[in-house]
């Protein structure tokens, strides 16, 4: 395995001024990040490695990755200076991931300098993560005390051969340690993550559900999505959020949650509750109309979409001298540049460079 710098995608170049002010939205710091459509973004989702513990897959090959290097991957310091102006302008939740967030030997501090932020209105930031939980039994009650709000555990399998395959690593005794301390930690919502994919897992639907729930945690499944390094993405592999529901309603009657807003997962509700299930059907129910996140790569690349294949690039600014204007121009020229969806089910859909561990999830 080697670490070197790498370039993926279309980069975008500093925001100049405009010589003609009516081309772009005036704004400065303190105004919300709102897009062309009319969204307002609220969700900073921020990578903070592309390394992993587990080789799943779907996500990354077993051999032969390349690593960012060390020198291009954000600081603590800078990722906090990021993190206050997006703030300032509005984002109130900062989800933590990788790769595997927990790698990262700062991780609690890191919880804890962005914990401390503060938006316009006073009110502390939210701080979650998405993880495979195998260091939590050893990190979870720091990042507690740090200010970590909400976790999010990935777990495809309970069965121990196809973990192994899965994610080929044997650690399946270590992520379910992880998901029992996260139980017994108090932190709620307490959410599980399972990719679908047909003749892999697809049978154990009704399973991870109980699973979830005997640990006081919602199940949520997730449609494949063509996010793999490989780039060898099936759609006739997916499992769709109608077979998922289809298969889930053979045990429980599940009802719909209202009042989704710009969250990637509908919900149902199991036999009237209290537990439910979601379903993020990014393929074949798509909810980008109310998308309100944006994304931070480890080395400091801005993208306003899972599968956007242009990055708008911090790291010039962050080690160049620039200031925290040109950070939060950065930001909002990120945020002018999303387009209304992702345009996976178009026949001019382009799969981005980067595979899911170096985007973030």
């Amino acid at each position: 395995m080697t670490a070197i710098p790498v370039a993926i995608g279309r980069r975008m170049p500093l925001p100049a001024a405009s010589a003609d002010p009516g081309t772009a939205p005036v704004a400065s710091i303190g105004a919300p990040l709102i897009d062309t459509h009319g969204r307002v973004h609220r969700d900073l989702r921020i990578s903070l490695t592309d390394r992993c513990s587990l080789r799943c897959t779907y996500c990354m090959p077993e051999q032969g990755n390349e690593w960012l290097a060390k020198t291009s991957i954000l600081t603590l310091d800078e990722i906090v200076r990021i993190a206050q102006v997006a703030a300032a302008d509005g984002i109130t939740t900062f989800r933590l991931t990788g790769g595997e967030p927990l790698l990262r030997s700062d991780i609690v501090e890191v919880v804890r300098r962005l914990a401390a932020i503060t938006g316009p209105d006073g009110r502390p930031v939210e701080i979650a993560m998405t993880t495979n939980g195998i260091r939590l039994p050893e990190l979870l009650p720091g990042l507690v005390d740090a200010g970590l709000n909400r976790l999010n555990i990935s777990i495809d399998t309970l069965r121990r051969d196809r973990f192994h395959a899965l994610t080929r690593r044997d650690r399946l005794d270590d992520v379910l340690e992880g998901i029992a301390a996260a139980g017994a930690s108090g932190l709620r919502p307490l959410k599980l993550n399972a990719v679908a994919m047909r003749d892999v897992n697809e049978d154990e639907l009704v399973e991870l559900v109980e699973f979830a729930t005997a640990h006081d945690a919602q199940m949520r499944f997730i449609e494949q999505m063509p996010l793999d390094a490989g780039h060898t993405w099936d759609r006739s592999r997916m499992v769709t959020q109608d077979e998922i529901l289809t298969a889930l309603s053979a045990r429980w009657t599940l009802t719909p949650v209202p009042g989704r807003g710009g969250a990637p997962a509908a919900r149902w509700t199991l036999d009237d509750g209290p537990h439910s299930v979601g379903v993020i059907a990014s393929v074949t129910a798509p909810f980008c109309g109310d998308c309100d996140r944006l994304r931070l790569t480890a080395d400091g690349q801005l993208r306003n979409c899972l599968f956007s294949t242009t990055e708008y690039d911090l790291l010039p600014i962050l080690r160049a001298g620039g200031d925290d204007d040109e950070i939060d121009g950065m930001l909002r020229s990120c945020v002018r540049g999303k387009l209304p969806g992702h345009a996976i089910n178009d026949p001019s859909f382009l799969q981005p460079a980067r595979g899911m561990n170096a985007i973030g999830g």
